[in-house]
């Protein structure tokens, strides 16, 4: 049993599903006669589909029955699952496989630890789903990112200690998360957003093998 684990998060790290959520939901703020912005998306960033929603509805000014808030919610997964149906390989981020096949190779153990609902159905159709040993996403957990649930039930079912845990990252509520659990946090994405990660990339072209193997190396100590 390895001592130490990798977990990953899955939209705007694995693969670009944010867009897709943008345009689901950018799809009902105009059935509901308003307008969604790209900026106002970046406040979806690592948030559930509940909470979104609640922004969303909040944004446009809407008051919503419970009948009418849970049609919604459901209208808007229908749709974004029509955009995912047509997802593929070629929608893995720049060098997610090179860096899982690193792991792999060392025999590390890999979580996914993700918001999302669809997770599962998302590797299956981009081919990844064969290099994670444990699935954590929407369905599993109670509590949202910035709590560390969804990376302590990884972790666990990894049978890795929390503090020999890499946690990637592109939202400051999963790098929160991370941080609160202990684990190692390295943020995909903008360093200037992502501050509080204790290492920054762009995205995994910028991560060669001997960083890995000097992290791998400090978490085995």
């Amino acid at each position: 049993m390895s001592t130490i684990g990798f977990i990953f998060d899955l939209d705007g790290v694995i693969v670009d599903t944010a867009k897709y959520h943008y345009l689901a939901w950018k799809n009902l703020a105009n059935e509901l006669g308003f307008e969604f912005t790209h900026e106002q998306n970046e406040l979806f960033k690592g948030v559930s589909r509940k909470r979104c929603l609640e922004i969303l509805l909040e944004i446009g000014g809407i008051k919503a029955t419970k009948e009418q808030f849970d049609t919604w919610m459901i209208e808007k997964n229908v749709d974004y699952l029509q955009y995912i149906d047509k997802m593929d390989a070629s929608e893995i981020l720049p060098d997610v496989p090179k860096v899982l096949d690193f792991l792999k190779a060392k025999n590390i153990p890999i979580a996914l630890g993700s918001a999302s609902k669809n997770a599962k159905p998302i590797l299956e159709k981009v081919n990844l789903l064969s290099y994670f040993d444990a699935i954590v996403d929407g369905n599993n957990v109670a509590k949202a990112k910035p709590d560390p649930e969804v990376f302590l039930i990884a972790a666990d079912k990894l049978g890795v200690s929390p503090s020999r845990c890499v946690v990637f990252e592109d939202a400051v509520a999963g790098i929160q998360a991370a941080n609160t659990a202990n684990m190692v946090s390295i943020g995909i994405g903008d360093s200037n957003v992502l501050s509080e990660a204790k290492y920054n990339f762009n995205n995994f072209t910028e991560i060669d093998s001997s960083f890995l193997n000097k992290l791998v190396a400090n978490l085995a100590e």
